[in-house]
């Protein structure tokens, strides 16, 4: 009895370690994110925000689409690799993933520019390269943050997020000081950032990593991560048109200048709910894919789906006592952290933070079906969920612009979560049986 009582006290330790690190550096991510948009609403106008909100678009779509899922791959069998005695293997199958990602998105490169030369919208060249190759370096920093967070590396992990925040709008900042306020100016100086960031990420990758193992099989290890992650990217397609609509729907049926309020709205309201999603999810991942190991077990699986009810249940608690404080305090927040002329829409904070909360519950219970490996059977939730999103979108643009907007993002995360909460069920069931 001894032994297991100083056995729990020496887990519960290290949890509580690395779960103050997580703690720690998405903190400081979400303070430089405030930060930022304070700087940028100060130099840049609303309609110069709002292009550089579109600009983000294209870099999402990288992310949801190439580099976020082989990211949720990469990460995912570590811990089997780790099990098996073949990181150099795995290793070995990240970098040839990586490098034939890296040359669909030159391909994706060469043909955006072909295409906005040929409509004669030289305007956007400049914006759209940046955006790209912020994305690109962004999914690498994302690959390594991935497996360094799989290794129990955290303190590494989060050392980076908090710096990222900072360093991006910053240099962003110090760019437009120096060339003048443009959107094309911010967004590289987000491309410059990441630069900064992934080389001492690298640094540290090559540290603290131990590339053991004789490679046994690369190929194996490929085919892997690969089956695992093309679901992701199949409904990342569609993940992408709904989170990009929103921006889109405003700029078609309103103006740029609206598309920057909302914007600002949006990292007020949306963003810092899906950072305490992330937070919750770096921190629990690799202990989910650990307990799940290669997902046979049904008594590991059960104890993993207690856990993500129990984390979903904590996420529903947190996003309803920020929706009462944003409703209370919306005037407040938008007066210390944004310029003065997008507080028109502080009274649609509290919807923003509701949205974002229950989406980023849906968020825990899908942690959960990845990991047990059901991806393949998330992808017609994913898809449907998000074309829904996407009418929804353009209906409240066209009828009620940015309010309109974050009615249909509260009416999509209550259909998403809905529907992860149905699948989670059902699998639980099926595990059972």
């Amino acid at each position: 009895m001894p032994d297991i009582r100083a056995s729990d006290r020496e887990r519960f330790h290290r949890l509580s370690k690395e779960g103050l690190w997580i703690v720690l550096g998405q903190t400081a991510a979400v303070l430089g994110s405030l930060v930022g948009v304070r700087l940028l609403t100060e130099l840049l106008a609303p309609a110069a925000y709002g292009e550089l909100a579109l600009g983000l678009t294209v870099a999402a779509l990288v992310n949801q689409t190439v580099l976020g899922p082989l990211a949720n791959g990469v990460t995912r069998f570590y811990a089997p690799a780790q099990e098996q005695g073949d990181l150099g293997g795995y290793l070995s199958a990240v970098r040839r993933l990586m490098l034939a990602a890296t040359g669909f998105i030159f391909l994706v490169i060469l043909l955006t520019l072909a295409a906005l030369l040929t409509a004669g919208r030289t305007y956007w060249i400049a914006i759209a390269v940046a955006a790209l190759v912020f994305a690109t370096l962004s999914g690498y920093n994302a690959i390594l943050n991935g497996i360094q967070n799989a290794a129990r590396q955290r303190a590494i992990v989060a050392l980076h997020q908090g710096i990222e925040s900072w360093v991006r709008f910053l240099v962003a900042a110090g760019l437009l000081l120096w060339l003048g306020a443009s959107s094309a100016v911010a967004m590289a100086g987000y491309a410059i950032a990441v630069v900064l960031v992934l080389g001492s990420q690298y640094l540290f990758f090559r540290k603290t990593v131990n590339e053991s193992g004789a490679a046994a099989d690369p190929k194996h290890w490929q085919r892997q991560v690969w089956k695992y992650s093309w679901p992701i990217s199949v409904f990342g397609m569609f993940t992408w048109v709904q989170l990009a609509s929103d921006r889109w729907a405003l700029e078609l049926f309103k103006t740029t200048r609206e598309v920057g309020t909302y914007a600002a709205l949006f990292q007020l309201g949306y963003y810092p709910m899906s950072m305490a999603s992330t937070m919750a999810m770096q921190f629990l991942a690799p202990i989910f894919y650990q307990r799940a190991g290669d997902a046979s077990d049904s008594r590991r699986t059960a104890d993993v789906n207690r856990l993500s009810w129990k984390l979903t249940g904590s996420a529903l608690g947190v996003t309803g006592a920020a929706f009462l404080l944003a409703l209370s305090f919306h005037r407040q927040i938008f007066h210390v952290l944004v310029a003065s002329e997008y507080a028109a829409v502080s009274h649609l904070l509290p919807w923003m933070l509701l949205a974002g909360g229950i989406f980023a519950a849906g968020q825990t219970i899908a942690l959960n079906l990845m990991s047990q490996m059901r991806t393949q059977t998330m992808m017609a939730a994913k898809i449907v969920t998000a074309l829904a999103g996407v009418a929804l979108n353009f209906a409240g643009a066209y009828w009620l612009g940015t309010s309109g907007i974050v009615i249909a993002a509260v009416l999509f995360s209550i259909l998403y979560f809905t529907w992860m909460a149905v699948l989670s069920m059902r699998g639980a069931q099926q595990s059972l049986h």
